[in-house]
């Protein structure tokens, strides 16, 4: 039996089998398309309850033999599956990869998975730089990425403190991933610079 990756990035969710020869279809989120299509082996993890009842089921790996983009989405068949009764338990199933096997991205172009966590940093009102938070997660909106901030600061033990309203929420604040207002990303030290002005947080 392999062991579980330690570097496993959640790309997409089996949404149902497709055709009848055993092949299943993914839904993948955002970018994460090209790398399941790229990558031949896949981790596959049980839904948990809604309830949140029960136990978590470690990750299983599935070597896929065969996968294509198909209308938005990736079909995939497994090595020793050839009929749809194989595929039909695997629905709701989340599709994980080792990171270690995502291929090399180009230059000015990154993993969104590489960016969260990393320290952001904007400009106060003097134009100077200023740590604004961290990146919470990353998501499309159709024109380009959009990085979602925790506002916040870093304590003397290097733990985050976020920001959080009246009822005790994380302030957050939403902005663009694009050269007009991120100018660099350094991924060896988990920081992002940009121009983004603290009066529009």
């Amino acid at each position: 039996m392999s062991s579980v990756p330690n570097d496993l990035i959640e790309l997409g969710r089996v949404v149902s089998a497709y055709g009848v020869r055993g092949w299943v279809k993914i839904q993948p989120y955002a970018a994460g398309g090209d790398t399941l299509l790229a990558v031949k082996q896949w981790w596959l993890k049980a839904p948990v309850s809604p309830s949140g009842s029960g136990v978590s089921s470690p990750p299983v790996l599935y070597q896929v033999s065969q996968s294509r983009a198909h209308s938005g989405t990736v079909v995939a068949l497994f090595n020793d599956f050839n009929n749809r009764n194989q595929a039909e338990p695997l629905k709701a199933y989340t599709v994980w990869v080792s990171r270690a096997l995502f291929p090399s991205a180009t230059d000015n172009e990154y993993y969104w998975a590489d960016l969260i966590d990393c320290q952001f940093y904007g400009v106060d009102a003097q134009g100077n730089s200023e740590l604004f938070g961290r990146v919470a997660t990353v998501f499309d909106n159709g024109a380009h990425a959009i990085l979602e901030i925790e506002l916040g600061h870093y304590d003397d033990t290097h733990q985050f403190q976020a920001q959080t309203n009246a009822r005790g929420r994380p302030l957050t604040a939403l902005v663009p991933f694009v050269a007009d207002r991120v100018h660099t990303v350094e991924l060896d030290t988990k920081k992002i610079y940009s121009d983004w002005p603290s009066d529009a947080l």
